[in-house]
C-alpha cells in the first residue's frame, strides 16, 4: 500500500470510490483525463492493494443478519492483538482502536441472535485481555451518509461519471435466490469482477449476471466500495460520535447529519447514545468546524461524546495491513 498519492492519482482514487464499478474510460471523461492515463496509473492501485474494491451487503435487507456496535475495553498491551482477533472474524465489517488506546469499535453483522449470544455471552468472557464491553444494535442506517463518495469529486464530474447513488427509500427485503447469493459472494470478493466471471460463479450469462446485479444494486440489497486509506486523499482524521438524541427528533437528526459532507456512516442504535456518527476530516480544525457549525446548532442533541480513531485493523469487511492474524489466542 502506498504512503502518499499525487494529484492525479487521488482524483482517480476519488471517482472510483464515487462509482466502484466505472470504466476506465468514463473515470478518463469525468477528470478530464485521457483513458491512457487512467488505465496506466489504475493498474499499480489496485495491485499493490492501495485500492481493493468490495461489497457490503445492507443489514436492513437480510431478515437474519443482527447488525450490532461493540465498544470493547482491553489490556493496552493487547490492544491490536485482539483488534487483529476481530479482523479476522468473517462477521465484523469495521475494527477500530479508539481513543486513548485501551478501546475497539467494531461493526458487526452476525448471523442470527444464536451467534449474537455466541460473541456476546461466550467468545468475549473468555478473552482475558477484554475488560468490558457494551453492546449497540443498530435500528437504522440513515442511507445519505453512504453516499459520502460522490462528495469527493466536483458536481460536473459527479454527473459525467454517472455516479449510482446509494437508494434512500427503504423497500421490504426479498427472498435471494442461490444465484444472486454467489453473485454477493463474488463481487465481495472483487467488485470489478467482469461479467463473463461472474456468469460462470452464478451459473448464468453474462447479461443476466448485469441484470441481477444493477436490480441488487438499485433496491439496497448491497453497495459497491472501493476501499483506501483516506489520509492518502488528504482526510486524515477520523472519529466516531456519539450523540444522545431526543427520541422524538432522532429521525431529523440522523438525515441531516447524513447528508453532512464530512459523514460517512449515521446509525440509530440502542443504548444511552442513541445515534453513531462516522467522521473523516482532512485536519483537527475541521473536526471542530464540524462540531461547532454541523451540530453545535442541534438543540435536540443533548449530550455527544466525541472519540478520535487511532488505527484501523479493518474497514468495510477488509483487513488493514499490519494486522496479520495472530498464531495463538489473545488470552
Amino acid at each position: 500500500m502506498r504512503q502518499s498519492l499525487d494529484e492525479t492519482d487521488q482524483r482517480i482514487a476519488a471517482a472510483l470510490i464515487a462509482s466502484p464499478r466505472a470504466t476506465w474510460r468514463s473515470v478518463a471523461t469525468s477528470l478530464g483525463l485521457s483513458e491512457r492515463t487512467v488505465v496506466r496509473r489504475v493498474g499499480p492501485l489496485f495491485a499493490d492493494g492501495t485500492l481493493r474494491a468490495t461489497a457490503e451487503r445492507n443489514p436492513m435487507r437480510f431478515p437474519r443478519l443482527v447488525p450490532m456496535a461493540l465498544r470493547i475495553r482491553c489490556r493496552p498491551d493487547r490492544i491490536r492483538t485482539v483488534a487483529s482477533v476481530l479482523a479476522h472474524r468473517a462477521d465484523t465489517l469495521w475494527v477500530d482502536i479508539l481513543g486513548g488506546g485501551d478501546e475497539i469499535s467494531t461493526l458487526v453483522y452476525l448471523e442470527g441472535t444464536e451467534e449474537r449470544n455466541r460473541l456476546l455471552l461466550r467468545d468475549l468472557p473468555a478473552t482475558a485481555a477484554v475488560h468490558s464491553w457494551t453492546s449497540h444494535t443498530l435500528l437504522r442506517i440513515f442511507p445519505a451518509s453512504l453516499n459520502w463518495g460522490s462528495r469527493l469529486l466536483a458536481e460536473e464530474e459527479t454527473e459525467r461519471l454517472g455516479v449510482r447513488p446509494f437508494p434512500l427509500s427503504s423497500r421490504p427485503p426479498t427472498e435471494l435466490s442461490a444465484a444472486d447469493l454467489a453473485l454477493i459472494q463474488a463481487v465481495t470478493e472483487d467488485a470489478r469482477t467482469d461479467y463473463a466471471t461472474l456468469a460462470q460463479r452464478t451459473g448464468t450469462t453474462a447479461r443476466t449476471a448485469r441484470r441481477r446485479l444493477e436490480a441488487l444494486l438499485d433496491d439496497g440489497t448491497i453497495r459497491l466500495v472501493t476501499e483506501t486509506d483516506l489520509a492518502l486523499l488528504g482526510l486524515s482524521v477520523k472519529t466516531q460520535l456519539w450523540l444522545s438524541v431526543r427520541p422524538s427528533a432522532l429521525q431529523a437528526a440522523g438525515e441531516r447529519l447524513s447528508r453532512e459532507p464530512a459523514v460517512r456512516f449515521t446509525a440509530a442504535t440502542t443504548g444511552p447514545a442513541n445515534l453513531l456518527v462516522m467522521v473523516t476530516t482532512a485536519d483537527l480544525d475541521g473536526l471542530y468546524r464540524f462540531l461547532t457549525d454541523s451540530i453545535g446548532d442541534m438543540e435536540q442533541v443533548t449530550s455527544i461524546e466525541t472519540t478520535p480513531v487511532l488505527a484501523t485493523a479493518k474497514r468495510t469487511g477488509l483487513i488493514r495491513p499490519g494486522f496479520a492474524k495472530p498464531g495463538r489466542s489473545s488470552r
